[in-house]
């Protein structure tokens, strides 16, 4: 035989081993543990000498043809509480893939519950979720509760206690369930907003992700949990679940999958109920970083000198949600060094800096970006941030602060650089002083990507290109 066509051997693992496995399996983290103890290597190793000592043929399922007719005569229940798909029919025989080949158990009471004979094959656990989620969408592995042995992956660092008939249904564990694998989901999915709003046809959940909303199928018994499931959001978020007539706002911290996650929470009463809006906000998803930013050599070039100046203002403009934070975060982690006091003022603070000094504006004690801003200024800072200028005061204290020989960063809400000027002027500010204290102006906008692992090379059609398109900067199309 040829070196190439030698297959290495799988190892078997024993009968104690597989125990080891299975007991590991019951506790929430042990998993992982056994199998690096065992000596398996990674999850994806593991599983297939699981699979191979089982003697149960390991799928790719994006290379499998799923027969979805077969779903119409599939019990719900036994997805719900299995995590098993029905694949296609062999025979007589019904191929059933499971994410969990240490649970054959299962298989047997699919079998008893379809009255067929099931044919059982293996994929990894996040290939089947994703197939269930695709078919039944977000939450339908938690559905009624009936993935009881499921590891949680979400806790809920802070949260207050209620009581009450609303409280008892948010806090039963389906629930509690529903409401992680919502969050959960989010995170993975790298949203920046997570919307759930209600409508005459019931609930209608939708993710934010690379600045687009997208729609999430959900199971439609979900819409019985609506109210449990806002209730829910409520208490993460320390509100009055009693008070449904007015808005409310309120903040969650959270631990996904072992990342910290901070979740800003508004709900308002609708025509049909509350719709809850939450801006994820990930701190292990960030890193503050200029030139991670999409800065061309050029502008970076321009942009780094600025923030280097002794003193002045620097602007930077856009809409809600176009990166002014993170862009603001990205040049103090650029300039922050043992010899420079950087303090913020911020409403709110969205992500936690080492090193630098962060104040969160409360306005029901009179702590305003102007008032902490006057503070700031007594307490011998060489660089503020300044959340956003939102008003004269604000202005002019921040003018003045750059007078004094400080630096100063701030947003502002305009559509363009030039318009930050004007916006200035007409917030009450000497035309005089606006020209000699702002340094810089910078205007930005959310631009989607293409994922660096998937994106390929495509030559379109002549009447995919729109006419005011110029032709001479295309270099080749396809003739149909």
């Amino acid at each position: 035989m040829a070196p190439s066509q030698v297959t290495p051997e799988i190892r078997l693992l024993a009968a104690h081993e597989l125990q080891q496995l299975r007991e590991a399996q019951r506790t929430p983290g042990q998993l992982s543990q056994v199998v690096s103890i065992l000596g398996l290597g990674s999850m994806d190793e593991a599983w297939r000498i699981i699979s191979h000592t089982l003697g149960l043929e390991l799928i790719d399922l994006s290379k499998i043809e799923v027969d979805l007719s077969l779903l119409q005569s599939f019990p719900l229940k036994a997805i719900h509480r299995y995590g098993v798909f029905p694949l296609y029919k062999e025979g007589d025989s019904l191929v059933v893939v499971t994410g969990n080949p240490l649970d054959l158990q299962a298989i047997d009471a699919v079998g008893a519950l379809v009255g067929d004979s099931v044919i059982p094959v293996v994929a990894m656990p996040d290939e089947v979720s994703k197939l269930i989620k695709a078919n039944f969408g977000v939450g339908a592995e938690t559905v009624d509760g009936l993935l009881a042995q499921s590891q949680e992956t979400v806790e809920v660092l802070e949260e207050l206690d209620f009581s009450g008939s609303d409280a008892q249904e948010a806090q039963e564990a389906s629930v509690v369930r529903l409401v992680n694998e919502i969050l959960t989901e989010a995170v993975e999915a790298r949203s920046s907003d997570i919307h759930l709003e209600a409508q005459a046809a019931g609930l209608k959940i939708r993710y934010r992700i690379d600045g687009v909303l997208q729609p999430q199928p959900i199971p439609q018994e979900m819409n019985r949990f609506q109210a449990a499931i806002i209730s829910r959001l409520k208490i993460m978020a320390k509100m009055n679940i009693a008070e449904k007539r007015i808005p409310q706002d309120g903040r969650i911290k959270l631990k996904v999958s072992g990342r910290e996650v901070d979740i800003r929470v508004s709900i308002i009463p609708m025509l049909h109920g509350e719709s809850v809006v939450m801006r994820v906000l990930d701190k292990n998803a960030m890193r503050f970083s200029l030139k991670g930013i999409g800065m061309d050599d050029e502008t970076y070039r321009k942009f780094n000198k600025t923030i280097r100046l002794p003193h002045g203002i620097i602007l930077v403009t856009g809409p809600t949600g176009s990166g002014k934070t993170t862009t603001l975060y990205s040049c103090l982690a650029e300039i922050h060094d043992e010899e420079t006091k950087i303090i913020t003022t911020e409403d709110p603070i969205e992500y936690q800096l080492e090193g630098i000094n962060q104040i969160q504006v409360n306005h029901k004690v009179g702590l305003t970006f102007a008032a902490s801003l006057r503070a700031i200024l007594r307490h011998d800072p060489d660089v503020v941030l300044v959340g956003e200028i939102r008003d004269q005061e604000t202005a002019e204290n921040a003018i003045q602060a750059s007078l004094t020989g400080h630096l100063v960063f701030s947003t502002l809400h305009t559509n363009d650089a030039a318009g930050s000027y004007m916006r200035l002027v007409d917030m009450g500010i000497e035309p005089f002083l606006v020209s000699s204290t702002v340094e810089g102006v910078m205007a930005q906008r959310l631009v989607r990507t293409l994922c660096k692992e998937c994106k390929e090379s495509y030559v379109p059609h002549r009447e995919e290109v729109p006419e005011d398109f110029p032709l001479e900067e295309v270099l080749d199309l396809q003739e149909t």
